[in-house]
């Protein structure tokens, strides 16, 4: 009989203490609806975000969806196009690179977890998976890092 409420009170533990962690670092409510949490995140992942050295990007869209699904879009200045997309269910780790001037998030999936596509690249259209997608972000100091982790683990949780 243990043995089936470990588990249950296990990720019970987990949900809760990963409301509690924002809590305390960004002014999170303790009840937070899955709302508040999806337009948290992406107000975090828009303001964060950064094409970095990247001359040739003319724009860029992230957004965390409502069914769980991070997806990327780039648009160069000649028209190609690069999408990332994943849903966080297959999300297996996520750190944080710190550099001087800009930083990296890296997603790391189960396996070939997330889907590559360009549009009207010079060398061919793609549709690949990748295992990893680095984010190069600003403004990212490490307890906006651990709220956006908690918030990527409660979506992953959410979406099993």
């Amino acid at each position: 009989m243990k043995t089936s409420i470990i588990p249950a009170l296990g990720k019970t533990m987990l949900i809760t203490s990963i409301i509690a962690f924002s809590a305390l670092n960004y002014g999170f409510k303790a009840e937070m609806s899955e709302q508040e949490w999806l337009s948290w995140s992406n107000k975090c992942l828009n303001t964060s975000f950064t094409p970095g050295a990247d001359l040739n990007l003319k724009k860029w869209e992230i957004v965390l969806t409502n069914d769980y699904f991070l997806r990327l879009r780039k648009t160069y200045q000649q028209g190609k196009q690069e999408y990332f997309s994943f849903n966080l269910h297959r999300l297996s780790g996520i750190d944080y690179l710190p550099g001087d001037t800009l930083s990296t998030i890296k997603l790391s999936t189960h396996a070939d977890d997330i889907i590559v596509q360009t549009y009207e690249d010079p060398e061919g259209d793609l549709d690949s998976m990748a295992t990893s997608i680095d984010l190069p972000v600003h403004n990212m100091n490490t307890a906006r890092f651990d709220s956006l982790k908690s918030a990527f683990n409660y979506f992953r949780i959410k979406s099993l």
